[in-house]
């Protein structure tokens, strides 16, 4: 594919901030900052769009810029992972081989706790076989092709990219292969690869860190801001009670769910800005961010309640502050904010608002328990399914069954999935091979075609079941610190769609309601800096940045 503007990247330096720009004319930008806000919906956007503040010269001043509403992230798992990977590198889950947050691999048990398991997690390099799974060594070896970042370093290799996420699934899948700088937040403060604590700018490592460890070690008393005070209702989820701002304790978890979260990931990021010098030499330069906060808002207090309006408003300040801090280095930038997925909120809010399908999981949908009732009704001992202990698409046949076992294993498992009354469809590993990928719109894709965008024949599933809509994956908390009770992960609209947000100095901003794909950007980014891509290898498609 012959990308437009075939300019190269290293002639950029020469355009100044303060170089004027026609309203209609995209710029020649230094720096590409690429902004994820984890389980941030098109609903949402759409929700809160108009509270936020102008003054702020944050969110509204990106949904001031080139719009798409009605972005999708088109696959079926719609994972924080899969997401993630989609990004920037421009290609889906299938081609991105991020299948899921974990996937099950059978020739690989290894230890958890004294327990066998299979699963490994989408940025980890495994340990060998019998070794310790909760020993997790962080790696991008998984991720099966180049980011944005990666390309522009093979361009030009004093190109510099640096990422920072609230998780460190986010910044490892969104940095890729050759980032100068990989930053997750940890409760020791923000961390990266093993062996390469030494690239951590001094900043971070000192001041942004101890930042984090004093907040994360006191007891949080938020503040509920006017403008969400009627959402406050409280709801009973088993033996939580959420939806009225409550305090969280020191050390918890859910310090994550707080808008300090989003805070020092802005203090690390332009930490690292200043300490990398991104946009300020002659080549053009990247920085991504993921914010988390709010997709442990959703977690553990759904997406309809003040705490969610809360972290929407501080999400707002957190990205003023980023952008605020950029535009005083005078470096020319380009914006693109998006998400990894949505969500969907607790059942117990979602019925008496006239969603009267809402529900929870039923135990025996779980891969263990469906597995077990497989096993009784053929009278096998050995274990039947694979998965992990939250519910995901992916279900994998145990290497424990019998060779000749194996084809009535799989049809029972199918027969008993399809005929219960939370699954709405099952495709085997056989049917999604012989699919093809999707070519309609996005938001006209059959569910096979989503399925298919998530398919990777070397990681994915025997099974892909898929749940009808409103389910909530997760059972009624057991543990009100730790437990979540409202998910996401589903093939459905509330899960897949997205904004997409597009900004710099002077746009011309405008919308467009056409439904289009986060595999999008890459390319769309990779245009607008003249960087030349070889045909078929995006996903995506370049979009039209100006009227």
């Amino acid at each position: 594919m012959q990308l437009p503007r075939p300019v190269a990247i290293t002639l950029f330096g020469m355009f100044a901030w303060t170089t004027p720009l026609h309203a209609a004319e995209p710029p020649h930008p230094k720096l590409i900052v690429t902004l994820v806000v984890d389980q941030y919906s098109a609903d949402l956007f759409s929700e809160y769009r108009s509270l936020y503040e102008p003054k702020v010269q944050g969110m509204a001043r990106l949904a001031g810029g080139v719009v798409f509403p009605r972005g999708h992230q088109g696959h079926a798992a719609t994972e924080t992972c899969p997401g993630h990977s989609t990004i920037l590198t421009g290609d889906r889950p299938a081609r991105t081989g991020i299948v899921a947050n974990e996937w099950q691999v059978a020739t690989l048990p290894r230890m958890d706790n004294g327990r066998e398991t299979f699963a490994v997690y989408c940025v980890e390099k495994p340990g060998d076989k019998g070794s310790d799974a909760r020993k997790k060594v962080i790696s991008v070896d998984a991720l099966q092709v180049p980011t944005l970042g990666d390309r522009m370093k093979a361009h030009d290799p004093s190109s510099r990219v640096v990422a920072v996420g609230g998780k460190d699934r986010a910044a490892v899948l969104l940095g890729g292969h050759n980032a100068d700088l990989t930053l997750w937040w940890t409760d020791k403060g923000f961390a990266t690869y093993e062996g390469k604590e030494a690239t951590i700018p001094r900043e971070i490592a000192e001041r942004v860190n101890a930042g984090v460890r004093s907040s994360y070690g006191q007891r949080t008393v938020p503040k509920l801001p006017p403008r969400c005070a009627a959402m406050s209702q409280p709801v009973k989820v088993g033996p939580a009670s959420v939806g009225t701002l409550a305090p969280t304790d020191a050390n918890s978890k859910r310090w994550r769910a707080t808008p300090a979260m989003d805070s020092f990931t802005v203090d690390a990021a332009l930490a690292a800005v200043k300490a990398l010098s991104l946009g300020q030499r002659d080549s053009t330069d990247l920085l991504a961010v993921s914010f988390s906060a709010n997709d442990y808002v959703g977690h553990y207090f759904g997406t309809e309640g003040p705490e969610m309006c809360a972290i929407q408003l501080a999400l707002d300040q957190s990205v003023g502050r980023l952008l605020s801090a950029l535009d005083k280095t005078r470096v020319s930038y380009v914006v693109v904010l998006t998400a990894d997925h949505g969500g969907l909120d607790i059942p117990e809010r979602n019925r008496p608002r006239s969603l009267p399908a809402a529900q929870r999981i039923s135990p025996d949908v779980f891969p263990g328990n469906m597995g077990a009732a497989v096993a009784k009704e053929l009278g096998l001992e050995s274990t039947v399914l694979l998965g992990g202990e939250e519910f995901a698409n992916d279900v994998f046949l145990s290497p424990a069954v019998p060779a000749d076992k194996r084809v009535a294993v799989i049809e029972t498992v199918v027969r008993r999935y399809s005929a219960h009354p939370q699954v709405e469809q099952v495709f085997t590993r056989n049917e999604l091979i012989a699919a093809s990928p999707p070519t309609t719109p996005v938001d006209e894709w059959t569910l096979l075609d989503r399925a298919k965008a998530s398919f990777n024949p070397l990681r994915s599933g025997d099974l892909v079941v898929l749940l009808k809509p409103h389910v909530t994956t997760y059972l009624p908390p057991r543990n009100v610190d730790t437990d979540y009770i409202a998910s996401h992960g589903s093939a459905w609209g509330y899960d897949r769609r997205v904004p997409i947000l597009f900004w710099w100095q002077g746009i011309a901003g405008f919308e467009q309601p056409a439904a289009v794909e986060t595999v999008d950007i890459a390319p769309t980014l990779a245009s607008l800096i003249g960087l030349q891509v070889p045909a078929g290898e995006f996903d995506g498609r370049v979009l039209q940045l100006v009227r």
